[in-house]
């Protein structure tokens, strides 16, 4: 029996507005959340109060995933600035390449 091996390379992930569609997600549960919340009673006499909670706990863990998402772009940031200082510094011959004494 052969070990499964992939035939090519995986492709690169899809990047776009990360943090802009996650608030739009909780927004959304929140929104879910608030419209259901006149109508409680006849989700409690029906046995549907669980879509009423579902919806606070989607917002709930939309808050969790925009600090994730903020934190994940920020170190995205700081790793890209970390790179382009590591080659300005490299094609400018290093540190102390000015030839001042410090």
């Amino acid at each position: 029996m052969e070990k499964w091996t992939p035939k090519h390379d995986a492709p690169e992930p899809l990047e776009g507005p990360v943090v802009a569609t996650v608030a739009g997600g909780t927004i959304l549960w929140f929104v879910l959340f608030l419209v259901q919340l006149p109508f409680y009673g006849w989700f409690d006499d029906h046995g549907h109060l669980w879509w009423v909670w579902t919806c606070l706990a989607g917002a709930g863990l939309g808050l969790i995933g925009l600090w994730y998402v903020r934190g994940r772009d920020a170190a995205i940031e700081r790793h890209a600035a970390a790179r382009e200082a590591g080659a300005s510094a490299a094609r400018d011959g290093g540190p102390g390449a000015s030839g001042t004494a410090g």
